[in-house]
């Protein structure tokens, strides 16, 4: 739940800070959070890879199927990281405005690449369940780099003049479809105010 959260926050304070025309803070935002994805995917990642063998324990009693999960675990540590990190990514993009982008970077990375990976390793090559792993990570890295490749890319100075004209946008939407109620400052004028019918 650690990187839903993280997205969840960077996503809002992104489109804040790039709405308010502040694309230093927002860039700001963006590194503390991709430092803070990371620090919290290793950490858990690590526990993960450090606790292999007791993990098992906790589903049953049989050596094989503890056995099983202690042999997974590390692989779905880095498969955790990786998410993690995406998900501070999604969020970045989503705080930018670029929904669009992000879902087809996600249908990219797990339709294209990450479904036919895991099959591929699955079936064809005969690992399992670890090979069903293999390519929903292949996936989450593809998804990763992509979205982190759009974050480098991204030009914030633009972004937040973006954001301002969907602001702007908007409340000339607003005062367009809603004349009566709006005055320049984008409120109620107090002599056009609706009596209250008391």
């Amino acid at each position: 739940m650690i990187p839903f959260g993280l997205g969840a926050a960077i996503s809002t304070r992104v489109s804040n800070e790039l709405g308010a025309g502040r694309p230093d803070a927002a860039r700001l935002a963006t590194r503390v959070t991709m430092v803070l994805g990371v620090v919290s995917g290793t950490s858990v990642g690590l526990l993960m890879v450090l606790l292999r063998k007791l993990w098992g324990h906790a589903y049953s009693n049989e050596e094989e199927v503890v056995g099983y999960i202690a042999r997974m675990m590390p692989v779905l540590a880095v498969s955790f990281l990786f998410d993690d990190l995406q998900c501070v990514l999604s969020g970045i993009v989503r705080g930018c405005g670029r929904q669009k982008v992000g879902a087809y970077v996600n249908l990219s990375a797990y339709y294209i690449v990450g479904i036919p990976a895991a099959l591929s390793f699955a079936f064809v090559y005969h690992l399992g369940g670890t090979g069903l792993w293999f390519g929903i990570m292949c996936g989450v890295v593809v998804q990763m780099l992509l979205l982190l490749s759009i974050t480098l890319c991204t030009s914030w100075e633009k972004e937040a003049l973006k954001a301002k004209g969907r602001v702007f946008a908007s409340s000339e939407l607003t005062t367009r479809k809603y004349p009566r109620y709006t005055t320049s400052m984008g409120r109620m004028a107090p002599e056009e105010e609706e009596p209250l019918g008391i």
